[in-house]
């Protein structure tokens, strides 16, 4: 992975890259979600409400692994230093708040018909809502250190302290007595109809594409962002560099 630490060389590989995620996510997105609202049957229980599930299940998914990224990038920017980690970091932090406002959104629809209310200090709910005030805390951060020039590497904490609530997001329904349900998928195991868990395998792939694209379209905007400001600030330096005294005249 070294070898594009090197900007330039993310930016040839980003180049072509991302068009490649975003245009076959969003086609696969899309195609998932016409799939699961107009073919799959209503669900035993759920009913027509099952069919948020091809929205929900992705978000959630994306909302964690957003901050799995963070957490990974934080770790390479503290332990090596890596260049291009603190603007992965910041470019997976705008998209994974918003998977995980989808899946708070999106949870609360589903829950009102299937609980009754609209929301429950359930342990799934309220660890998926701390994540989403830790991301709004991660980009306060982030955007404060580059405005500011300050360190990045308190993000990075911050980033790698954060991750301690992925884990307990993903066995709440197993540790605590909740009305969320159980895991569905684990590994290498499924309790999710065929009918429903195909059209579900591909919402998943394709949010991954189409979220991935995103990411490297911000850490693009933001290498550019850099390079504008750097060479603003040599601009500067050369505008307020001291002129030299005149060449003196040759005796007379």
């Amino acid at each position: 992975m070294h070898i594009y630490a090197n900007p330039k060389r993310f930016l040839s590989l980003a180049k072509w890259l991302t068009p490649l995620l975003f245009w076959s996510g969003l086609v696969l997105s899309l195609g998932a979600i016409v799939w699961g609202v107009a073919s799959v049957p209503p669900d035993r229980l759920m009913g027509e409400s099952v069919r948020i599930l091809f929205i929900h299940v992705p978000s959630a998914w994306l909302g964690m692994g957003g901050w799995t990224g963070i957490a990974i990038a934080s770790a390479a920017l503290l332990i090596w230093k890596h260049p291009l980690a603190a603007v992965a970091a910041r470019a997976i932090a705008l998209p994974g708040m918003v998977f995980t406002a989808i899946c708070l959104a999106t949870g609360s629809i589903w829950g009102r018909p299937t609980w009754g209310t609209w929301w429950v200090w359930d342990g799934r709910l309220t660890s998926m809502l701390v994540l989403l005030f830790l991301y709004a805390g991660y980009i306060a951060l982030s955007q404060a250190a580059a405005r500011e020039g300050g360190s990045v590497k308190i993000a990075a904490i911050f980033g790698l302290v954060g991750a301690i609530n992925i884990p307990i997001i993903n066995r709440s329904v197993v540790w605590w007595n909740s009305l969320h349900q159980p895991p569905s998928i684990t590994m290498g195991n499924s309790s999710i109809d065929a009918v429903y868990f195909y059209p579900l395998m591909v919402a998943v792939v394709g949010f991954s594409l189409l979220f991935g694209g995103i990411v490297l379209m911000r850490m693009r905007a933001f290498i550019a962002e850099q390079q504008v400001e750097a060479r603003l600030r040599r601009r500067a330096m050369m505008d307020d560099a001291p002129v030299g005294p005149p060449a003196m005249e040759g005796a007379q």
